[in-house]
């Protein structure tokens, strides 16, 4: 089915194997809204897929993820959403929505392109951290027949930090959203994370630092309040049917400076609650912590991202692989 609002895929900055077509959405109060979508075929295609969602401040660079599910004969497709990464304009406001519901647009086109278009008949979803959350949203609103099963990969399932600021904290954040959702919350950013990645610094990665910055990018009230809403639905329980795997790493840390636990652990969120609330994902979830991961876990170092494959391997094994 040919959709009119998009374009025909061209290569990707990732460069061959990977193309990418631009998908155009309703236009918002700041103007023009696209998102990207990323595709890379296996040697042997079949009818199964995989599509990924990034995180917040983030976008689709992780080509060592999609070449493990292309080995496995999935085509492979990863969504920059509106205002990350591949998607974002000059003029819009990086990353901000004030209902994470506004990305089901173009979830419910990737998803056409994906079953309808390129006739995928068995599709697992893969999110990561806030993408993760939007994804388990989305899926509870459409509940798609072709969805085979879920990865999450330490998904932002509640607010890190003190009690006050899952409380008190939120109950002012959604107030000050419902007036000025464009109100800017005060944050210290260390920049540790990115730079624990980033090839340039002490990382292995290479990417975009325009998309994916060292200080991450502004947070807002209205989107801030869009996440809490988002939480507090996980909280209230999903009750999805299909088989789940949630990784995280095995604990948190909050450093002040470069240092080993900056590459062990995850410096982003508080797994004991992403570990707390996975269960009310729903019938089937299987949650596995990995030691010294770092927030992405398959971002983690090379002796630690192994086990995080063989881990997905053999509950896609279990649950998904052919028989």
């Amino acid at each position: 089915m040919d959709d009119p609002a998009s374009e025909a895929p061209r290569t990707d900055v990732l460069g061959t194997p990977y193309t990418v077509e631009t998908i155009s959405l309703p236009h918002d109060d700041e103007g023009e809204v696209v998102a990207s979508l990323v595709r890379r075929e296996p040697e042997n295609r079949s009818t199964a897929a995989v599509l990924h969602v990034h995180g917040f401040a983030d976008y689709f660079f992780q080509t060592e993820y999609a070449d493990w599910w292309a080995q496995r004969d999935h085509s492979f497709y990863a969504i920059d959403l509106r205002k990350h990464g591949r998607s974002l304009r000059a003029h819009q406001t990086p990353c901000y929505v004030d209902a994470l519901a506004d990305y089901f647009p173009e979830l419910d086109r990737a998803w056409q392109r994906i079953t309808e278009r390129d006739a995928h008949r068995r599709v697992i979803l893969s999110g990561h951290s806030t993408g993760a959350l939007t994804l388990l949203l989305w899926l509870q609103s459409r509940q798609p027949l072709e969805l085979a099963g879920v990865v999450l990969n330490a998904p932002w399932l509640d607010m890190h930090g003190s009690t006050w600021n899952r409380t008190v904290g939120t109950t002012l954040v959604k107030q000050v959203g419902a007036r000025q959702p464009k109100r800017e919350i005060a944050r210290t950013v260390s920049g540790l994370y990115v730079r624990s990645l980033h090839e340039d610094y002490d990382g292995e990665w290479r990417f975009n630092l325009d998309w994916k910055p060292l200080a991450s990018f502004p947070i807002y009230a209205g989107w801030l309040g869009a996440v809490r809403r988002g939480h507090a639905q996980v909280h209230r329980g999903l009750d999805l049917p299909q088989p789940t795997l949630v990784l995280t790493s095995l604990r948190s840390a909050q450093p002040s400076e470069m240092s080993p636990e900056v590459h062990r652990r995850d410096i982003v969120l508080d797994v004991n609650l992403i570990r707390r609330w996975a269960p009310a994902i729903g019938q089937h979830v299987t949650s596995v912590a990995l030691h010294d991961a770092r927030h992405d876990v398959f971002l983690s170092l090379p002796d630690i991202r192994a086990h995080a494959y063989e881990t997905l391997d053999r509950w896609w094994t279990a649950y998904l692989a052919p028989k």
